[in-house]
């Protein structure tokens, strides 16, 4: 069961309505960076939780959060739409706003929404829920939402650089600083849990018997004109604590060249596919 507040979360003003800006607000509800991509990416990972039910809870609150923040990014496009024309003559009897409407903007925005926000991104695209990373391992989830939030607040971030509004930046800066907490909600998830060096790698409870070690912690420069680039990746201690990086330069490929085998009759082959000359 959710509920719901008719009031937002936060105040979503826009003091001077900007048909186009309304447009770029989209990649922040439909994009890949956006609220709909993390709202269902935390929705999903909480209904797949197992074990500490703390996780859930925390999950799907924040999944709620999100919903919230479309709410409101879905309320600042209609204000940025508030007064944009409706027909070409009314366009053009607001010289300045010509260009925007018919050049700079989405027209969806009056064709199918009417003056409204779409659940697309900047470019009119819908979101098609495959940026929805749902793994059902803790440590793996944790690390895809840092990334999830961190982009959207660099996505934020570039929103709040582009407009001169003062309503709109105050509402950017809220989104930021919720992006800010959000990140660091979920790196405190993985310290709760003993920090990167217990949960690396994903998942920790593979067996290492079922890992050709002997791999797992050397950097392969395949650069054939240079030297590997000297940093972290390849010295000192791996994250884990189980071993030491190194570096391997130009290796020599291990496996066999990839032939396949004749092709077989009726599979649609050329003849000489099918028997080839010796």
């Amino acid at each position: 069961m959710f509920h719901h507040s008719s009031n937002l979360q936060y105040p979503v003003k826009v003091d001077k309505p900007n048909p186009e800006f309304a447009m770029l607000l989209q990649q922040a509800i439909g994009g890949v960076e956006g609220e709909i991509r993390v709202a269902m990416q935390y929705f999903f990972q909480a209904m797949g939780a197992r074990g500490d039910e703390r996780i859930r809870d925390l999950l799907i609150s924040t999944a709620t959060e999100e919903l919230g923040h479309i709410e409101m990014l879905a309320h600042a496009v209609a204000l940025n739409l508030e007064g944009a024309p409706v027909s070409y003559q009314e366009a053009s009897a607001k010289d300045p706003v010509v260009g925007a409407i018919l050049g700079g903007t989405n027209p969806r925005h009056l064709l199918s929404s009417g003056l409204a926000a779409l659940p697309v991104n900047a470019n009119g695209v819908p979101f098609d829920m495959s940026h929805i990373y749902a793994t059902g391992n803790v440590g793996a989830d944790m690390l895809a939402n840092v990334t999830a939030e961190a982009s959207g607040r660099v996505l934020a971030s570039r929103l709040y650089n582009w407009t001169d509004d003062h309503g709109m930046k105050d509402f950017l800066s809220f989104l930021i600083a919720r992006d800010t907490m959000h990140q660091q909600q979920w790196l405190a998830v993985i310290e709760e849990m003993g920090g990167m060096e217990a949960q690396l790698p994903v998942p920790n409870a593979t067996p290492q018997d079922h890992e050709a070690t002997q791999h797992s912690y050397y950097y392969l420069n395949t650069l054939l004109d240079k030297e590997a680039p000297k940093g972290r990746w390849g010295e000192g201690p791996s994250f884990d604590g189980r071993s030491q990086f190194s570096v391997r330069n130009q290796p020599a490929p291990e496996g066999q060249e990839p032939r396949l085998g004749p092709a077989k009759p009726h599979s649609g082959a050329q003849q000489e596919q099918i028997n080839p000359s010796k």
